[in-house]
């Protein structure tokens, strides 16, 4: 079996072109960016004994503090919205300061184990990759050892680097030491 298949993932089959595209993320955008961060958080909160008023109270509090958070952490980071023409359905923070390494990338779930790329749309982490490829940067993730974002990242390429409890630094080297750009799944 391979690793995706454990989470339920189907193989993709390829679809119509979709003009997939980033745009800075507003305000406006922050009933989405809500829900998106609460999206990730459903395995751990279905784990706990709380009602749902505290884990609403719980949700709010951790997006509100992400949000003060990785501003002032990552000053250069840029806080993007991942579009399909005019719908935003995911949002991604890319810190570009030193390596290219995205502190968070979400998907809204209903679109999740969706094929939204296609054969001329790269996803967007490869793209990520070329790019920090061609300026010669690793690309990383920290992720948590039961999601299946995980999954998805090793088979992008990224290698676990470090375990720090749940919590797990995946990284994909540029320069593997022999001069050459290693290979990014996907792309010749």
């Amino acid at each position: 079996m391979r690793d995706f298949e454990q989470w339920g993932l189907p193989a993709c089959q390829m679809g119509p072109v979709l003009r997939i595209h980033l745009r800075p993320a507003t305000d406006a955008d922050l009933p989405l960016l809500d829900q998106l961060y609460a999206s990730t958080r459903e395995m751990e909160l279905a784990q706990v004994p709380w009602t749902s008023e505290q884990k609403q109270a719980f949700l709010e509090m951790k997006f509100q503090a992400q949000r003060q958070a990785y501003p002032s952490t990552h000053p250069d980071a840029s806080h993007d919205m991942i579009c399909v023409d005019d719908e935003s359905l995911g949002r991604v923070y890319p810190d570009r300061t030193e390596n290219f390494h995205l502190l968070d990338i979400s998907i809204a779930p209903e679109r999740r184990h969706r094929n939204i790329w296609s054969r001329d749309s790269a996803p967007y982490p490869l793209r990520s990759g070329l790019e920090a490829a061609q300026a010669g940067q690793s690309v990383s993730i920290y992720t948590e050892t039961f999601k299946p974002s995980r999954v998805f990242s090793c088979a992008l390429g990224l290698q676990q680097k470090s375990v720090d409890g749940f919590l797990v630094l995946l990284e994909k080297p540029i320069w593997e030491g022999t001069g050459k750009r290693s290979k990014v799944p996907g792309v010749a």
